[in-house]
């Protein structure tokens, strides 16, 4: 059944005018929610390996240094303290190197990979220093007074592709901004908009928005860019892709976003194609820095990669093999089509797999429905378009599985992204076929994959070393629905558990 309340709803710390910051009393309802250990990614046993990526500066001041430590950050006391709920040990080379340049109000264009931490590393300086404006009189946090026509003005917007990473990095905001007087709301299609309407007019700080909604509010006056003050283009290749490159413009050049000093902008990528050059020329200040951390659209090495030889007529069975011969953990499966995707929805929940899906003709109560399950473990087969290849955090996903190869390395590298997060490993499994032998090519050049012919699978256990598993091994006449399953365990030990 679909969720009874919209994401859009979520709860935010309500703060009162004879508050203080720093001695704000607690919401132990709210806070057992937003840092419920379930509910947040924790960094897995090859975390360390992040301090040896490759990190290339290049403008904005030259004698900044990279942060070693979330308290040496200078960020607000109330701030650090939700740094620590949230379990943060250390910083990331994204956020080692993008908060002091942040900090310092600098633009920035940064190139990571994906599950670095990208989000912690424009949301945590932005919102400490709109904490420290707010505490020090430099800027007023507008709320409705009394009745009548209400226009919102954030100081800070984020502006992404899709409604589920809306959805993710506003309950991010909602964490981080735990006990300030900072108002995050997210905005997005496919639901009720009255009710998204309604959240704005309780006064926003921070807006986090899908291009298409955030316009539909500006034209109906809902919202006002006259006090914003900081602009996140986030996954900015992915919005060209989709076509939002005119959006994102018109949102940009807003007769009232401001366009002096007091604007910082600043854009995140896993990859750096010529349109998203362009765009950075087009917005950012000239003295734009640029972050590149890692390899620019690779993936992380805590990934083992296997290609798989399948004849598209056999995939429905090669599928069900590796299900039924891995250990029960999350496991995401991408389809290019949303017809390919309620297929394989069926098929799969016909043989007694406990399956759910998104793609976009799913309704967005469907989609959040979907995705909750996943997340809770109750449905954790998600079979997926490429709707959910791009930013999703998702604790403890193990396997990716593409069904069908994508078209391009990005994609493929954004899709296999969902697992292997924060230091953590995972496996990624491609079937390919002749269709596209192009694509499947370009992956021995640039990823450490293993090809197979469908024979078996090459599987990487804790030591690193690797054996071949030949399929159909310990299958069971028939899966169990009610298997034991246990979502807070990240066990790759093989043998079937469905």
């Amino acid at each position: 059944m679909p969720p009874l309340s919209w994401a859009s709803e979520g709860r935010v710390y309500e703060w009162k005018s004879d508050y203080t910051i720093g001695n704000a009393p607690d919401d132990r309802i709210l806070e057992q929610e937003l840092f419920a250990s379930e509910n947040m990614v924790n960094s897995g046993i090859n975390f360390k390996n992040y301090s040896t990526m490759s990190v290339s500066v290049k403008g904005g001041p030259s004698n900044l240094k990279p942060l070693e430590t979330f308290e040496d950050s200078g960020f607000e006391s109330v701030v650090l303290e939700n740094v620590r709920r949230m379990n943060y040990s250390e910083p990331t080379p994204i956020q080692k190197n993008a908060i002091p340049i942040i900090s310092k109000n600098f633009d920035l264009m940064a190139c990571a990979q994906t599950g670095s931490g990208k989000t912690a590393a424009f949301l945590l300086p932005t919102i400490s220093s709109l904490v420290k404006k707010i505490s020090g009189g430099k800027l007023e946090t507008i709320r409705r007074r009394g009745r009548g026509p209400f226009k919102a003005s954030p100081l800070f917007i984020i502006i992404l592709p899709t409604r589920e990473l809306a959805i993710q990095i506003f309950n991010e905001a909602r964490r981080f901004a735990y006990k300030t007087p900072i108002r995050p709301v997210v905005i997005y299609g496919g639901s009720d908009g009255y009710v998204q309407r309604e959240q704005v007019s309780k006064g926003c700080d921070i807006l986090i928005a899908t291009p298409g909604r955030l316009i539909d509010m500006l034209e109906r006056g809902n919202i006002s860019l006259a006090h914003v003050r900081h602009v996140v283009l986030d996954e900015a290749d992915r919005m060209l892709d989709m076509g939002f490159g005119k959006q994102i413009r018109g949102i940009m050049l807003s007769s009232n976003m401001p366009r002096d000093e007091s604007l910082q902008t600043l854009m995140f990528s896993a990859t750096f194609p010529p349109d998203i050059q362009v765009l950075a020329r087009d917005f950012l200040k000239e003295d734009y820095c640029r972050l590149r951390i890692g390899r620019i659209g690779g993936t992380t090495t805590d990934i083992t990669q296997n290609v798989i030889f399948v004849e598209d007529c056999d995939k429905n069975k090669k599928l069900a093999e590796i299900l039924y011969d891995s250990p029960p953990s999350r496991t995401m499966v991408f389809v290019q089509t949303k017809r390919t995707a309620d297929a394989v929805d069926a098929y799969l929940y016909n043989n007694m797999f406990p399956t759910c899906s998104i793609h976009g003709d799913r309704n967005q109560s469907e989609r959040e429905f979907s995705l909750a399950a996943f997340k809770a473990g109750k449905s954790p087969i998600l079979i997926a378009t490429s709707v959910a290849s791009r930013g999703l955090d998702i604790k403890d996903v193990m396997h990716v599985i593409n069904y069908d190869l994508c078209n391009s390395i990005d994609e493929y590298v954004h899709r296999i992204g969902r697992t292997a997060r924060a230091g953590n490993q995972g496996m990624a499994t491609t079937f390919y076929n002749s269709k596209n032998e192009m694509v499947a090519e370009k992956l021995t050049y640039e990823e450490d994959v293993d090809f197979h012919d469908g024979d078996a699978l090459s599987i990487e256990d804790g030591s690193g070393n690797r054996e071949a598993q030949p399929w159909g091994q310990a299958k069971p006449s028939q899966p169990n629905h009610e298997w034991d399953y246990n979502p807070g365990s990240t066990s790759a030990s093989t043998g079937s558990g469905w």
